[in-house]
């Protein structure tokens, strides 16, 4: 018989004028690694927030049994007390405190006299560091270690509270592939010593990689559960979005025009050691109608050129020229790149893509108030009502568009970043890692709305970490390697394997 660790039965939870969870039930068993699949908006981190107290018993219908035992959490604090904690994907750790003292952050190793116990403390650090596979001084500020780093340093947190069952919500999001195997591994390492697992991920290679069990949830609602032997890609994906997708990417019939945006010799060096090279005399040209992919590793540049291009929102020493038509542009400012024909979707949308705390509204408008402007001020009907046009033309699920933006959904906070620049209707659009933490359904749509900017003429440079995303969408790809182009191809000649071999090239041909 199966030993269940975890067991929610017909829970339900709503807010104003929306139910986000409908009679979810599922169970998880112990020592497994247990997947929670679905789209942006399916309810999955809602369903997480329930189980560890973040909603409070009270606040939802249903029933939570953890270790055999009935359950009522009213806070994270009784969640963690029974063994369960939670890992979001914006990490909750003090920047400027050690690696140390947050991972004991409200869980203090005091002596007699209740004072903190710093030998005990960097002590049992190093220990659970040793456990995670991180090899810093637990003294080391966090604000002084990547990405990746921090991620260990959260799970080595939750081990220090004698861990049961570990929540991630989208561990390997803002991973590199290296980071990524490095945090699976130590999650398969975890329920080999008896931890159990629950992980939401958008990536499903991983999925398939690594959980013995699989939850689907669509709109709120329970679809099915899946067992390892029949976990697949395309599984999950049916489940997920109630159909298959026999191609990720849309079809699309190119026709390239007349080159739109052409740069030369482009050098930006790093806002902080001018000695050092971003990136070093990249040229390339974009043409009408045509997407070109920027491939390369991390570190090797592609966000700095794109950055250093659009406003020199990025880097010292900057060289080089760029021409739009045939004409030389400047753009030494964000708003002179913007008149120059130039838009650029960041990466990190949440930092500086959006105003999370305004609504969609005026996210959408806040590039191009002056097409709005009448006599100094903004017309409020007129922008209420471009707003409305893109909600329904992107399909932005939110009832209305004066929603927070922070509340949506992040394949619909992408969409609202594409609205913001598409209405201000530039001739070259960079989108850098356009689908980064969205799901395939979310990401189906995106690739439309690329394929449709296309045949309206613009030119898109998308800058992307997965390699099949830029195979399956652009025309052509340039790849860099240490701030250099170290090659270009026709989408005909580019296969994952001459991709790859220029992206690690360690000077260009």
């Amino acid at each position: 018989m199966v030993d269940d660790i975890l067991r929610m039965r017909g829970i339900t939870k709503k807010f104003p004028g929306v139910t986000a969870l409908s009679d979810v039930t599922f169970s998880v068993a112990r020592g497994e690694i247990h997947a929670i699949c679905g789209e942006n908006g399916a309810g999955k981190s809602t369903l997480m927030k329930v189980l560890s107290g973040v909603y409070p018993s009270g606040g939802f219908e249903g029933d939570i049994e953890f270790d055999g035992e009935q359950v009522a959490f009213r806070s994270l604090r009784d969640s963690e007390a029974k063994g369960i904690v939670i890992i979001h994907q914006e990490l909750a750790l003090s920047p400027y405190l050690s690696i140390a003292e947050n991972i004991f952050l409200n869980n203090e190793r005091r002596d007699r006299a209740g004072l903190i116990d710093w030998n005990r403390t960097n002590l049992e650090a190093r220990r659970l560091l040793d456990r995670v596979g991180l090899h810093e001084n637990p003294a080391t500020a966090v604000n002084r270690i990547g990405v990746g780093k921090q991620q260990l340093v959260e799970i080595a947190k939750a081990l220090s509270k004698d861990v049961e069952l570990l929540i991630l919500d989208e561990p390997t999001a803002a991973l590199n592939d290296e980071d990524s195997d490095h945090l699976l591994t130590l999650i398969s390492s975890l329920r080999d010593q008896g931890v159990t697992a629950i992980i939401i991920s958008h990536k499903l290679n991983e999925i398939e990689k690594i959980a013995d069990t699989v939850t689907i949830i669509r709109d709120g609602k329970t679809i099915e559960t899946i067992d390892r032997v029949d976990v697949t890609e395309d599984r999950i994906i049916r489940g997920m979005v109630g159909r298959d997708l026999e191609h990720r990417y849309p079809s699309r019939e190119s026709h390239i025009g007349d080159e739109l945006l052409r740069v030369e010799d482009w050098t930006a060096h790093h806002p902080q050691d001018s000695t050092r090279v971003m990136v070093d005399n990249v040229s390339l040209s974009v043409r009408a109608g045509e997407v070109v992919g920027i491939a390369g590793l991390m570190g090797a540049g592609r966000t700095e050129f794109a950055m250093s291009l659009f406003g020199r929102s990025y880097g010292s020493r900057i060289s080089g020229r760029a021409y739009m038509r045939g004409d030389e542009i400047k753009t030494r400012t964000v708003a002179e790149a913007i008149r120059s024909g130039l838009a650029y979707a960041t990466e990190d949308r949440k930092t500086f893509g959006l105003n999370l705390i305004e609504d969609i509204k005026r996210n959408i408008s806040m590039v191009s108030l002056r097409k709005l402007t009448r006599w100094g001020l903004v017309d409020d009907n007129e922008e209420f009502a471009t707003a409305n046009t893109f909600r329904r033309s992107m399909n932005i699920k939110a009832p209305s568009v004066l929603v927070r933006t922070g509340k949506l959904s992040g394949g619909n906070q992408q969409k609202v970043v594409l609205s913001k620049w598409i209405y201000s209707d530039p001739d070259v659009l960079i989108l850098d890692e356009p689908t980064r933490g969205i799901d395939v359904g979310a990401k189906y749509e995106i690739y439309t709305i690329i394929n449709e900017l296309a045949a309206s003429g613009k030119g898109i440079v998308v800058i992307s970490s997965e390699l099949p995303e830029l195979l399956g969408i652009s025309d052509r790809i340039y790849a860099l390697s240490e701030g250099r182009i170290t090659g270009e191809l026709p989408i005909a000649e580019a296969t994952p394997e001459a991709v790859l071999k220029l992206m690690t090239m360690d000077k260009p041909r």
